[in-house]
């Protein structure tokens, strides 16, 4: 994970996890992660390879084709930016089956 400061206020945080759902990110567990990120303030994307996706668009997060066992970053920049990354990458990275 890291994390560090742009300007004043706003902090960038990161974290690469390892895709748990059998599903990937598709479908119920794309809008339960969907769910969970506008629940923060912080501008979210998730990064698989050369894709970036806005956390806060179920169709934006489904184009990305994140599957089972697939590594993912997630990137949060703004006052609660720790906490989305934490809580995002442990949403995604819990295999609930």
């Amino acid at each position: 994970m890291r994390c560090f400061a742009v300007g004043e206020e706003r902090f960038v945080t990161e974290r690469e996890t390892t895709v748990g759902p059998q599903e990937g990110l598709h479908a119920r567990p794309a809008a339960q992660f969907v769910k969970a990120a506008k629940q923060f303030s912080s501008d979210i994307v998730v990064v698989k390879g050369e894709r970036e996706a806005n956390a806060k668009s179920s169709l934006k997060i489904m184009t990305l084709g994140a599957k089972k066992g697939d590594n993912i970053t997630i990137r949060a920049k703004g006052a609660d930016a720790q906490e989305a990354v934490d809580v995002l990458a442990d949403l995604i990275s819990a295999d609930e089956h």
